[in-house]
């Protein structure tokens, strides 16, 4: 196949431009900050009281939960019956008005609070698993790497404009920062579901032909059980989506808790902690690009190895910049290093992972089917590393949670060298191994 046109490859690139707001003011900064300012130590949620922090947690692992239960339905809609763009824009919508109506959350409303971030949550990781599919459709194989980091570096470039404006907003509204913040999650919604209406105006239309009658009680769960069987035949995707599975518990929940880590167990004000996200987001944009361009040189399960062994040393220093917080040392450049770290790897990963995975990918129609398995992988990995950080939390406290994690990544370093074996063994070294 030929890769697609300019036009399609920078709207599809678009719509990481477009929601990527919500990772990154959501769920990375600015919510984690205003929910435990609204919220006490301790809060009482469903009869239970549970450590602020660990709901946060528990709320997005149960969001993910609901969102990857009900994957192999919607992505098996999707793919018979061709209409890809429809559920994306269902899911769009749903989330960029969970954040817009975060605005109207208060420590008054902790279920409203609640109800609009797992909407916010379920919207993003909906939505991108038909944006996925759309790779390897746009996208020649041997382009697909750069499109993919395209798409990341979109992403970060648009997310740290709307964080600027936020923190700025923030800095302006001294003595009303919870406003300031209000303001910025009406913003993002705003903007995710206006720069979205691009991503929908340049990628292929429905294919007609391919519309079938389906059962989606059945169906959808047949399509998850095929694909789980194909891949059991083919060794290097089957060993490669077991790494993913491991090392993405570790790589997603530190993503998702850096900021709660460095607010509440450090201590860092929220200006800080704000501009330490945006250089992350600007570290990482040439931390994509490098990964994409050294994957094709050393290949890109060889990469991942390395990278996934970074992030161990991630955690490991984490540890350790609590564990000098509480004798009394300043953490602040300790978590400043660790961001510059993170950021060097975030998006890299992310990008060679989901690539790999498209290139490993057996030559088929049904490509929904397979990203649904893939993102299905990831959010299943997503709700044990969050809930397992939340327990580990509560019960022996933060620090130990970050350490905990160094066992996900380990056991997926472990997995992606058997890939990596098998790669050789099936002749497949072309494609992953440079």
């Amino acid at each position: 196949m030929q890769t697609a046109s300019k036009k399609v490859i920078n709207g599809w690139a678009m719509y990481d431009w477009a929601n990527s707001v919500y990772n990154l003011v959501i769920t990375t900064t600015f919510f984690p900050i205003y929910f435990t300012s609204v919220t006490d130590e301790h809060v009482t949620f469903l009869g239970r009281t549970f450590v602020n922090s660990s709901l946060y947690d528990y709320t997005l692992s149960v969001a993910y939960l609901f969102i990857a239960l009900l994957y192999p339905i919607l992505t098996s809609i999707a793919d018979t019956k061709g209409n890809k763009i429809n559920f994306m824009k269902f899911f769009c919508y749903m989330g960029s008005i969970g954040c817009a109506c975060l605005y109207f959350f208060t420590k008054d409303n902790l279920w409203f609070g609640i109800i609009c971030f797992m909407l916010a949550a379920m919207g993003y990781v909906g939505s991108l698993v038909f944006y996925n599919a759309y790779l390897p459709e746009i996208a020649a194989p041997e382009d697909q790497d750069r499109v993919s980091a395209k798409g990341f570096s979109m992403g970060y470039i648009g997310s740290v404009l709307l964080q600027l404006i936020g923190f700025a907003l923030v800095m302006m509204m001294k003595g009303n920062e919870g406003f300031a913040t209000r303001i910025t999650f009406l913003l993002v919604g705003i903007w995710w579901i206006s720069f979205a209406q691009i991503t929908f105006s340049a990628l292929p239309k429905v294919n007609k032909e391919s519309v079938k009658k389906i059962n989606i009680f059945t169906d959808g769960f047949n399509e998850v059980k095929k694909v789980y069987g194909e891949i059991k035949k083919m060794p290097v995707l089957k060993r490669f989506l077991r790494g993913f599975f491991f090392y993405s518990m570790g790589v997603q929940t530190v993503m998702l808790a850096a900021t709660l880590f460095g607010s509440k167990l450090l201590g860092l004000p929220a200006p800080k902690l704000i501009a330490t996200i945006v250089i992350i987001q600007l570290v990482a944009i040439p931390g994509a690009i490098m990964m994409s361009r050294l994957s094709a040189v050393y290949g890109n399960i060889k990469v991942l190895m390395g990278v996934v062994f970074f992030w161990i040393g991630i955690c490991v220093a984490a540890y350790y910049t609590a564990e000098f917080k509480e004798g009394g040392g300043n953490p602040e450049y300790g978590f400043y290093g660790l961001a510059v770290a993170v950021g060097l790897v975030m998006g890299g990963i992310q990008s060679l992972s989901r690539s790999t995975y498209s290139k490993l990918m057996p030559e088929t129609k049904d490509t929904a089917s397979y990203f649904s398995y893939y993102d299905l992988t990831e959010k299943i990995a997503i709700v044990i590393g969050m809930f397992s950080f939340g327990f580990i939390d509560e019960v022996f406290g933060m620090k130990n949670s970050v350490l905990a994690l160094t066992v996900f990544f380990v056991i997926g370093l472990v997995w992606l060298y058997s890939a990596l074996k098998a790669s050789n063994v099936n002749r497949q070294s072309s494609i992953v191994n440079g």
